[in-house]
């Protein structure tokens, strides 16, 4: 019999489908389902004895060792395994080689990272560390090093799309991060400049109140953490919580992690590329970090001669330190960066004819140490301060609690001492008079232990008290965050960690209300009825301050304040509004509105109803001409991608969380912006610890095809936790490391 023409096309046609769905299923196996994490069955490996991990439903691993050693090694090697692309990322962002393998588009960052001499500070750090510090971090980079030479025929797809191989892990890497960390959370050199650029031409009395360090109602001490004495927890054992709050990532900035060691069971969040636990608890201690937001970097105006690095120092001219970095640029040229070294540091940055020297703390000679695994140690209070002490930064408050119902607060961190100025604004470097006089001595920073009320709350607010002996400069929070957070847990006690949930993602702002009922009142107070603004008014009216993504309200306010804030920088500085960048902006505003000085506005009410029109017309612009339809969340959507994957035409986006409507501002306890969220939520009991819970973002895994990839953020998107497993561990499955060679 023969086939017609019309069913040999067919035939063709579907063979030719056949063969192109074997092709894409043998492309998904071998660069997708190949590199997945081996979560089960037996590596051979350099360790000393044998190691279990058993890995929980969240892909979490529960690490036992004969040493610390092998718990380090493993460690490395297990969150390589979930994590390899994203650390080497990290280690590329902080080092200034990203260029190398995505292109120009990093080339700025690239650039300022040279600037910031961060490869050359990690290598001299190297040469200092402590010898147990270097030990453990060494452990660590041969676990994460046995894992890439024993897997460069199965790469991260990330790998495989940007067309290269990741070099050796090292110590100096491990270093990279943490300088990585510190950039991103004591980058205040930016505010000097909004400040200095408000200065000139700027009412100096006027700016300076716009740039407060405190407002007075900051309360003790100071970021989301907080410990609850036993006198008001269910089980008259302490609690303690933590959601530290970092930009969006995908994968999430943290890893969850439980090691345990002869002298060692720790668990909690990890930083991918370095050992031990940041944030947890071990057996008998719990702590939390928020940021501290000291200023510990300074620009030094100098005056130089960029050709021949020549340049003034107290009336004599010296010679900066040549420096060159060379960055490979894929796709281009390798582009030459000079960098001057004055003896106020790097020159940083050029604004027109001034050009600024950069001093921050981290290049102090011996500073970087890596006191981690102290703290993942210690089993009192005496250990722990004990274990802060060798702190670098950034710096930090930390939280504590232990199962003796002792509760404490004390800051930590390399903080300068300044000498005639305050670091607000850049300095004359050719004078020589503004320097550091060494660093705040240990015992003199802030520290609280069993306070009378039982509670210690921290939020990002200046924790310094206003008679404090040393100078006194950072970019804090206003007080907002911390009265909520004080206000719901003192209204009640018999607390549980589970209950704590409810305060960590509430969203009302004490602010944002504060101003819908000036604008309201400011209405009220002219008499005069517009029916434009009624129906917007009749919002405000209704609204009880919750950021709340459906509602319409928070949307209005929330422009309102962005014209109210730029009135009231114009009034301080004309033309200079976009520079005022200070956090405590909000805190500036209702006191002004409060107080209602003269000199700034001939009329603040009216000052508010022009901000309420204005406010309304960008709604309408955004959103449509009916006020009551606005929703908050179509305005604050944070946009979750995978930064390589989402390139990929047509499959890529399947990949990424999205464009995500959030509740929440920048002002509430679930402290949501377009840029940052909470980044992990701890909730530790202490009188059992299994009845803690934690949670991060997205997942455990960046490999696209695991179970772990995105599994936790469905919880974490509707404010949900899960059991942080400790001494009961429910695993999934459990890998064992033997000795032997392994490659």
């Amino acid at each position: 019999m023969i086939s017609s023409p019309g069913a040999r096309i067919i035939k063709a046609v579907n063979i030719a489908i056949a063969v192109l769905l074997a092709v894409a299923l043998a492309a998904v196996y071998w660069y997708l389902w190949r590199p997945l994490p081996q979560r089960s069955g037996t590596i051979h490996a350099p360790v000393s004895a044998a190691v279990s991990v058993a890995f929980d439903s969240l892909g979490v691993p529960h690490i036992r060792a004969a040493s610390l050693e092998d718990a380090l090694f493993v460690q490395g090697y297990v969150t390589a395994q979930d994590r390899l692309w994203q650390m080497d990322a990290l280690r590329r962002y902080a080092a200034g080689t990203l260029s190398e393998v995505v292109g120009p588009a990093a080339l700025e960052s690239d650039t300022e990272s040279r600037r910031f001499r961060f490869r050359r500070i990690a290598e001299e750090a190297y040469t200092q560390l402590p010898a147990a510090d270097r030990a453990a971090m060494a452990a660590y980079t041969r676990g994460v090093n046995q894992f890439i030479a024993t897997h460069l025929d199965r790469l991260p797809i990330e790998f495989r799309l940007l067309g290269y191989q990741p070099r050796p892990w090292s110590v100096v890497d491990s270093i990279l991060v943490c300088l990585d960390m510190f950039r991103s959370l004591t980058n205040t050199w930016k505010d000097e400049i909004a400040k200095s650029a408000m200065l000139d031409g700027g009412d100096r009395q006027k700016v300076q109140f716009l740039w407060p360090v405190r407002t007075g109602g900051e309360g003790q001490p100071g970021s989301n953490a907080w410990a609850l004495a036993g006198a008001r927890t269910a089980s008259g054992k302490p609690l303690l919580s933590n959601d530290m709050h970092l930009e969006y990532s995908m994968p999430c900035l943290w890893y969850m992690m439980h090691l345990e060691a002869p002298g060692l069971d720790v668990s909690g969040v990890s930083l991918p590329g370095t050992p031990g636990v940041i944030v947890g608890h071990n057996q008998r201690i719990a702590w939390g970090i928020t940021n501290l937001q000291f200023d510990v970097q300074d620009l030094y105006i100098e005056q130089i001669d960029e050709r021949t690095g020549r340049y003034l120092y107290r009336g004599q001219p010296e010679q900066a330190q040549l420096e060159r970095e060379f960055i490979r640029v894929k796709g281009r040229p390798t582009t030459e960066v000079n960098i001057w070294i004055t003896r106020d540091g790097p020159l940083f940055l050029s604004e027109g004819n001034r050009k600024f020297a950069l001093r921050w703390v981290v290049e102090q000679p011996g500073l970087i140490q890596y006191p981690i695994l102290d703290i993942d140690r210690a089993q009192n209070w005496t250990q722990f301060t004990a274990a802060l002490t060798r702190y670098p930064g950034p710096g930090a408050n930390f939280v504590y609690a232990d199962v003796d119902g002792n509760i404490g607060w004390h800051v930590a961190g390399k903080l300068p001492i300044r000498r005639g100025y305050d670091g607000d604004v850049p300095v004359d470097g050719a004078s020589g008079a503004y320097g550091w006089d060494g660093l705040i001595p240990f015992d003199q920073l802030p520290s609280v232990f069993n306070p009378p009320d039982g509670l210690i709350a921290s939020a990002n607010q200046d924790p310094f008290p206003p008679d404090y002996r040393y100078p006194v400069n950072g970019n804090f929070a206003p007080p907002y965050r911390v009265r909520q957070i004080r206000d719901l847990i003192g209204a009640r006690k018999g607390w549980r960690a589970a209950d704590l949930l409810a305060v960590q993602k509430d969203v009302y702002s004490g602010f944002s209300r504060f101003l819908a009922r000036q604008t309201i009142a400011a209405y009220d107070r002219r008499k005069v009825r517009d029916p434009r603004l009624d129906a917007a008014v009749g919002l405000l009216r209704e609204w009880n301050g919750q950021m709340d993504q459906n509602l319409a309200a928070p949307l209005l306010i929330s422009l309102v304040e962005d014209h109210v804030h730029a009135s009231v920088a114009d009034a301080a500085s004309p033309g200079k509004a976009a520079a005022w960048s200070s956090r405590m902006a909000p805190a500036v505003i209702e006191k002004l509105l409060r107080e209602r000085p003269p000199g700034w506005f001939r009329d603040y009410d009216a000052m508010l109803l022009r901000a309420l029109v204005d406010g309304l017309e960008d709604g309408r612009r955004m959103q449509g001409g009916n006020p009551k339809r606005w929703r908050w969340g179509q305005y604050l959507k944070i946009p979750i991608y995978h930064p390589v994957t989402h390139q990929v035409p047509l499959i890529g986006g399947y990949f990424d969380i999205g464009l995500v409507p959030m509740s929440g501002s920048g002002l509430t306890v679930k402290q949501t912006t377009r840029i940052l969220a909470p980044s992990m939520r701890l909730d530790a009991d202490l009188s059992d610890w299994d009845r803690s819970q934690e949670n991060i973002t997205i997942g455990q895994s960046d490999e696209i095809l695991s179970r772990h990839y995105r599994d936790q953020w469905p919880a974490y998107y509707v404010g949900r936790s899960f059991p942080m497993q400790y001494r009961s561990v429910k695993a999934s499955s459990t890998l064992e490391f033997r000795c032997g060679a392994g490659l």
